[in-house]
């Protein structure tokens, strides 16, 4: 995976697919799920998450407390020490990694924690949630971050919605 052809590609494509993204909430809800929720399976079906890793790299997922619970434990510390020694609250008074990459993405992009990560690391990319009309401001975000979600738009465009 070369990340920074895949970073030049997404940020020239950033506009296009903010706006196509953007007309998305128009579109039945039903026939949108059900068209990412296909391609995801599609575009997994051929993508290797440890090739890239570009999520852990580079973003931090928020932490909810029953995360820094599950987290805390499987390194065998008490909450407020996982806190002090990885987290910080952001600008939207949310938890998140103090650097980045992150501390428990090792050098073969594998994840110590990864029984135990948090919900968001479970959940990303969220293409294949529900309701996605609700969430494609962040569906775009993760086209500059995640090559399978880009990916996921550029044959999104090729469907008559």
């Amino acid at each position: 995976m070369d990340l920074n052809r895949f970073r030049e590609i997404a940020k020239n494509k950033a506009t296009e697919n903010k706006k196509f993204l953007g007309a998305l909430r128009k579109k039945n809800p039903r026939k949108l799920d059900d068209e990412f929720h296909s391609l995801h399976e599609e575009v997994f079906e051929e993508t290797d998450c440890l090739t890239c890793a570009n999520c852990c790299k580079t973003t931090s997922p928020i932490f909810y407390q029953t995360d820094i619970e599950r987290v805390a434990k499987s390194l065998r510390q008490k909450p407020g020490e996982f806190i002090d020694q990885y987290l910080r609250v952001d600008e939207d008074n949310d938890y998140v990694l103090k650097s980045s990459p992150c501390p428990f993405l090792d050098s073969n992009n594998y994840c110590k924690v990864y029984t135990s990560r948090p919900k968001a690391c479970r959940e990303y990319p969220h293409t294949d949630r529900k309701k996605m009309a609700q969430i494609l401001n962040l569906t775009y975000k993760n086209t500059l971050v995640c090559p399978a979600v880009l990916e996921i738009v550029e044959r999104l465009k090729k469907i008559d919605l």
